[in-house]
């Protein structure tokens, strides 16, 4: 039975494990060590190194767990790459150390402004950044909902475009 889903095409073997609910999970590389050895120069710029990180979800710190639950339910919903996104917490001591990505989906402004302090400005003019209302108030208005899934729906258009 196993030789027989392993031989056939990778649209059906797709479909058999989505059926049963299986994620397939694919081992990232990183940098070649053996160049790393080798003392090669680092890129220049930061947007010019190669990131395995699409978007970054920055969030305030202390959310509790309906808020963290909408927040996973949304990025699921808008497809893989948001779903997999890297979820930074914003706390009194800014973001600290942000890795370079195409996009940032940043909840509230004063995350906004700790994503700012702490993300080289050559970064920040070459991503996408979308801006969205903090978690507690997306949960208590509709208003907020509709403008989360308006942010979502334009950032995932942004990285379909890039």
């Amino acid at each position: 039975m196993v030789a027989a889903v392993a031989s056939t095409d990778p649209r059906r073997r797709a479909r058999l494990l989505k059926a049963m609910g299986v994620t397939p999970w694919r081992l990232r590389s990183g940098p070649d060590a053996a160049s790393a050895a080798m003392g090669e120069a680092m890129p220049a710029s930061p947007m010019a190194m190669e990131t395995d990180a699409v978007c970054v979800v920055v969030i305030p710190a202390g959310c509790d767990e309906r808020q963290l639950e909408l927040i996973g339910r949304a990025l699921r919903a808008t497809g893989p790459q948001l779903a997999r996104a890297a979820r930074l917490e914003a706390g009194q001591g800014g973001l600290g150390v942000v890795p370079v990505a195409r996009a940032y989906l940043v909840f509230g402004e004063a995350q906004a402004h700790a994503l700012g302090h702490d993300l080289p400005a050559a970064v920040m003019s070459a991503a996408d950044i979308v801006l969205v209302d903090e978690p507690a108030r997306i949960v208590a208005e509709p208003g907020a909902k509709r403008r989360l899934w308006n942010g979502l729906r334009t950032l995932r258009r942004a990285l379909a475009a890039g």
